[in-house]
């Protein structure tokens, strides 16, 4: 079992004009390869912790993807490269979070390097699911 985790700053967006900085901190266990671990606030009094595919992160810093409860998209600079990417999570009362793209990439990057992409589920035993499941 490896761990691989990223404390950084972010924003929060309160509204468009208001904007607050924010602890976060990544985190990635080989145990469950398929998931990247989000906890905001880490520093506040009520962290809150979202578990959301290590794949959807990746995507989400390249081109806008996402339904439901957690959405991402890459906000370029002026060269048209991504420097930062939002992250907005929630469904009745939504939060947005601009994310720094530079750390976020070098950490995936870190993930990727301890399990592949695709081949997140090669050790799996399906026999041994599949009779769990019966």
């Amino acid at each position: 079992m490896k761990k691989c985790h990223l404390a950084l700053e972010i924003t929060h967006w309160v509204f468009s004009e208001l904007d607050l900085p924010l602890e976060c901190e990544f985190s990635y266990d080989t145990q469950d390869p398929l998931a990247v671990t989000l906890v905001l606030d880490t520093q506040g009094v009520r962290p809150v912790t979202w578990i959301l595919s290590r794949d959807l992160l990746a995507d989400g810093m390249a081109a806008r993807v996402g339904e439901g409860d957690v959405t991402l998209w890459p906000v370029l600079d002026l060269d048209g490269e991504p420097s930062s990417f939002c992250v907005r999570v929630g469904s009745s009362h939504k939060a947005v979070f601009e994310i720094p793209a530079e750390p976020v990439t070098s950490w995936l990057a870190r993930t990727y390097e301890m399990v592949p992409r695709g081949t997140e589920l090669d050790g799996v035993d399906w026999d041994e699911l599949v009779q769990l499941a019966e």
